[in-house]
């Protein structure tokens, strides 16, 4: 009805705003994996100017021997001049389909795990040195578009004590920084993995790994100076793995503590999330006594599995990636519209992997106002072109018929919901920007009418009373 009534009003709106249209408003993309930030060609090209460049330096040691990059491919009988994207064959296809299992798998260029972790891992033999390149790359392109940002993700897998200090100095020394760029940190749901592998023996262990370095630089910043400096520009966590693997243990108070988890079992989804924002409670809290920024919690939630995940993410986060399963749980959809928790979709990931593009519940989503934005994921394994940002967009507005309205909107909701300061939010949209309703748009800056922003807010509050 709102369309009907209201569409050519809100176009001729956003006729009447000098300079600002869909191309120099802010976008983020709130959910994107650093290590397939980059797309094929980009790694293809990269790969092979490091064969060109060092093909004589030492990048892996197998038995004691260090072998060099050029070794390392002779290995496998290839040249630089053989690469090419399809022998990199790193793109999600149809086989991927319902199989995670096999899209995991796409993240090693040639099908060799050798190669992913020379190229796009921080902690290898020369110290993630390849992988900082690429990312300065991206950040440069990122640089130079100027209206697009992302949030990266990072992974910290709670294996051991120094995980955090690795990573924080593969960061400063590789100056990984940029304006255009913020970090989250995903924490894999593997430790039934590292359990097996006698890598830990309890629960508990896996949470101070992951969290005691943080609670030591927050009270003594000197104790991990690198890590002090990485994390202002880390704003939250993430937490990752594939939903639909089986749960054997429900969380209820019966549960062991995390001391005493010491089962084969991997503990199930909400038990993670629950003890991840239990700690992150308490280390916010400790954060803002000592004047720092605080975290978020923006786990993966609703892409697969049972739908009670989607109840945890409720209730323990702070926005959430995918949410498919909404669609199958209308009153839980209709709680999350009312808390407008912030849901970022990236229905080409979604159509390799989990739901085909036209079943895709965002345009539902968007048109009974819920906080959703469009996102990449891995643009290494779904996008073709420099831009995977505008490349979701492009193909989001042809095939659900998107007004230009639409489009905006979506990349307001992405900046209200990424983890960039309240002060830059405030330089993308206007000083009033995190005010509700009309007060707080500026068409001048978000190119989205006041109509629609109004039109949005009454609903809100009808829907409350």
């Amino acid at each position: 009805m709102h369309i009907l009534l209201n569409e050519m009003k809100e176009l001729a709106a956003q006729k009447k705003v000098p300079h600002r249209d869909f191309y120099n408003i802010r976008k983020v993309d709130t959910h994107i994996h650093a290590s397939s930030c980059m797309n094929q060609k980009h790694l293809l090209r990269f790969i092979k100017r490091a064969m060109k460049k060092y093909p004589k330096e030492i990048v892996h040691r197998e038995k004691d021997k260090g072998q060099t990059l050029m070794e390392v491919f002779e290995s496998m009988n290839l040249t630089a001049f053989d690469l090419s994207v399809d022998t990199l064959d790193m793109h999600a296809d149809r086989n991927t389909f319902h199989r995670f299992d096999k899209f995991n798998a796409k993240y090693n260029p040639i099908g060799e795990s050798i190669l992913r972790e020379i190229f796009i891992k921080t902690d290898n033999y020369v110290g993630g040195k390849y992988f900082g390149h690429i990312i300065k790359e991206v950040m440069a392109d990122l640089e130079e578009s100027k209206y697009q940002n992302v949030e990266l993700r990072l992974s910290i897998y709670g294996r051991s004590r120094d995980e955090w200090d690795k990573l924080a100095q593969w960061a400063v020394k590789h100056r990984v920084y940029s304006d255009n760029v913020r970090w989250l940190v995903q924490v894999p749901r593997l430790f039934d993995v590292y359990h097996t592998k006698k890598q830990l023996c309890t629960f508990q262990e896996m949470l101070e790994n992951v969290f005691c370095p943080l609670f030591e630089v927050t009270v003594d910043p000197w104790s991990h100076p690198e890590l002090h400096l990485f994390l202002q520009h880390v704003v939250g966590f993430d937490s990752v793995d594939d939903e639909s693997k089986p749960e054997q243990h429900i969380f209820n108070l019966d549960s062991p503590l995390p001391g005493n988890w010491t089962e084969e079992d991997n503990p199930p989804y909400s038990y993670y999330l629950y003890y991840m924002y239990a700690n992150m409670s308490v280390l916010n809290h400790l954060r803002r006594q000592r004047g720092f920024h605080t975290f978020v919690l923006r786990p993966h939630c609703g892409e697969a599995g049972p739908i009670h995940h989607l109840v945890s993410g409720f209730m323990l986060s702070e926005n959430i990636s995918h949410g498919l399963l909404l669609r199958k749980a209308p009153v839980l959809q209709y709680l999350y519209y009312l808390a407008q928790i912030g849901i970022a979709m990236s229905p080409l990931s979604n159509n390799s992997l989990f739901l085909s593009y036209h079943r895709n519940p965002l345009p539902e989503y968007l048109s009974r106002g819920l906080m959703v934005s469009l996102s990449t994921d891995d643009p290494l394994q779904f996008h073709f072109t420099k831009e995977p940002l505008m490349e979701e967009y492009s193909i989001a507005a042809q095939v659900w018929k998107l007004s230009s309205c639409d489009m905006c909107e979506l990349a307001r909701n992405s900046v209200l919901m990424s983890g960039f300061s309240n002060k830059v939010k405030k330089y993308w949209l206007g000083p009033d920007c995190l005010k509700e309703g009309q007060e707080g748009n500026d068409i001048r800056r978000t190119n989205v009418p006041d109509i629609r922003v109004a039109y949005r807010y009454e609903t809100m509050c009808e829907d409350k009373k």
